[in-house]
């Protein structure tokens, strides 16, 4: 795994977890620790942020439609790439803050699973063509191989893995 790739926050069951530990147990020996975990503990809160002005830049290019109007697609909700384990998945967090928030459609894609975890409140898994050709906001989160494959060719895009942005 290389983890030294910056995406929207650090998932799983270790690297987001563990360290905290070593904080709690020697705090004064753990600060760089500690900064770091605040760091990326607070990264979805920073994609969040994006995806608010990205709806915002959507509706000023186009002043007929209202926030209900807009399709958002999240692409990814696993913690790491072509995995089906979404333990203390950043993009799991992200997704589900951008459907209790968003009075528009949440499309979801998610091509490692087949269903969405029950604490969903609302939302279903969505295919990847109708994705990238119905959303007005895409947000990639998970760098799966599917997505390597495809590139939306209209609306706008926040990629927070860096494989639709070069």
């Amino acid at each position: 795994v290389n983890i030294l790739q910056p995406g929207p926050g650090v998932g799983g069951h270790c690297i987001a977890v563990d360290p905290w530990f070593i904080v709690a147990r020697s705090p004064n020996h753990s600060k760089l620790i500690k900064a770091a975990r605040e760091i990326n503990d607070h990264k979805p809160q920073w994609v969040i942020d994006k995806i608010k002005l990205a709806i915002a830049d959507v509706l000023l290019k186009s002043p007929n439609k209202s926030s209900g109007d807009i399709t958002i697609a999240c692409y990814g909700l696993a913690f790491k790439p072509n995995i089906d384990d979404l333990r203390e998945s950043p993009a799991l967090l992200i997704a589900k803050k951008i459907i209790s928030m968003h009075s528009g459609t949440v499309l979801i894609v998610e091509p490692n699973i087949t269903s969405l975890p029950g604490d969903f409140k609302s939302g279903q898994l969505y295919d990847l063509d109708k994705s990238i050709n119905e959303a007005d906001l895409h947000i990639l989160l998970v760098d799966h191989s599917e997505f390597y494959k495809i590139r939306p060719t209209s609306g706008v895009v926040i990629d927070t893995r860096g494989i639709w942005s070069s």
